[in-house]
């Protein structure tokens, strides 16, 4: 029997590394961990590493690193501080790093990861769309391997033929919880009402992002870029019963479809073991009992982020990089019910009509225009606040 997968899990007291935990937990004999790294939950943090006894664990929040040292097992090694995660990315007993950090802020640990060597389970999407081409030049092939589950159907799918045979990529929504509303009907909707995802669950940030549809628009960035296949061949439908994940349309006309149950320890799995799948089932579909998949056309007139995401993806460089900020600012205010529902959208069209390419495209630039972004952003929001309470 081979020896156990070495996993680096970032983000390990979040929603995706609290499931990849329990991946790990139900399969002893094919994973282990070998980093745990979190932004500032040091009690979860501390509470996961005296259980999986990891060789190191780093935390973003210095200022809780005391009282995490003090409450590791023997033998832990602790880093801190913001570099914390992306060194835990190159991590010499890994062989796999799963990225389940939120935000943007997962971009360094992707770099790392790569640039290590290290197969990537990529949950943090952000740091693929503000990365972009810098990700996917230093990527060898195959070494990401997507976790969202839309990609990941994608890349089960397309084992099923050539790249030259593909005709259509297609990704499916469940349209989020406010799915059949008009945009006169979302204006006064509440962080609690967008937060109640019909069938996922999934944390703060990316719940929001599926309410109005950025997350649709961001997988369409992100598919691109993982499978090379132009935007006009990448579609976007809504699914409400999150049966179907993803399909490929072939030349021929033949449709490949990947169905599972809405439970992220699938991909996550999957991804985890790449490319051979856990021979323990992560729920089962009653083939039996009578069930209608439906399919619907995404309303994106009602929800324009979307549409905003898919401009921002064509135009490249650090168009995504701008619009990411941007979006996780207005998202960011929302929750802190500072900004209406229709405001998020407000603010990252005004961000995508200021932004402008850099000359020369590096991470410099990158990180430059998401600070840019991020302090527009932010005035903008107040200045909204301030019209609206006029």
């Amino acid at each position: 029997m081979s020896p156990p997968i070495g996993v680096a899990l970032l983000g390990s007291t979040g929603s995706i590394g609290e499931q990849a935990l329990d991946v790990i937990r139900r399969a002893p004999e094919r994973f282990r961990v070998v980093a745990l790294a979190a932004g500032r939950s040091a009690g979860k943090l501390a509470a996961q590493a005296r259980e999986l006894r990891p060789a190191a664990v780093g935390l973003v929040d210095e200022t809780r690193a005391p009282g995490l040292a003090a409450e590791l097992p023997p033998g832990c090694r602790l880093a801190v501080g913001a570099e914390a995660v992306a060194e835990l990315a190159a991590a010499d007993d890994a062989d796999v790093v799963l990225n389940g950090v939120t935000g943007s802020v997962g971009l360094a640990p992707t770099l790392r990861a790569l640039e290590a060597g290290r197969r990537l389970a990529l949950a943090n999407k952000e740091s693929l769309i503000v990365g972009g081409e810098l990700v996917t030049a230093m990527a060898k092939p195959g070494q990401i391997v997507p976790v969202d589950s839309e990609h990941s159907g994608l890349a089960q799918c397309l084992r099923a033929g050539r790249p030259e045979e593909v005709a259509r990529l297609v990704v499916t929504a469940s349209g989020g919880p406010f799915r059949g509303r008009s945009a006169a009907e979302l204006a006064d909707v509440t962080p609690a009402q967008a937060l109640a995802h019909p069938t996922w669950a999934m944390g703060p940030v990316i719940t929001v992002n599926s309410a109005t549809l950025m997350n649709k628009g961001l997988e369409v960035i992100e598919a691109h870029l993982l499978f090379e296949v132009p935007y006009d061949r990448i579609e976007v439908v809504v699914h409400p019963q999150s049966i179907v994940h993803a399909m490929v349309e072939w030349c021929d006309g033949s449709t490949v479809a990947q169905l599972s149950m809405p439970d992220m320890r699938l991909p996550i799995g999957l991804a985890l073991g790449w490319p051979e799948r856990d021979e323990r089932p992560v729920g089962r579909i009653d083939w039996a009992r009578a069930t209608t998949l439906e399919f619907q056309p995404l309303d994106r007139a009602t929800f324009p982020l979307f549409d905003l995401a898919v401009r921002a993806g064509r135009e490249g460089a650090t168009a995504p990089a701008a619009l990411n900020a941007a979006n996780e600012e207005a998202v960011a205010a929302f929750l802190a019910g500072r900004l209406p529902f229709p405001g998020i959208a407000e603010v990252v069209a005004e961000i995508l009509e200021r932004h402008q390419p850099p000359a020369v495209l590096d991470l410099d630039a990158v990180l430059a225009t998401e600070r840019w972004s991020r302090d527009l952003a932010r005035t903008l929001v107040e200045d909204l606040i301030t019209s609206r309470g006029n």
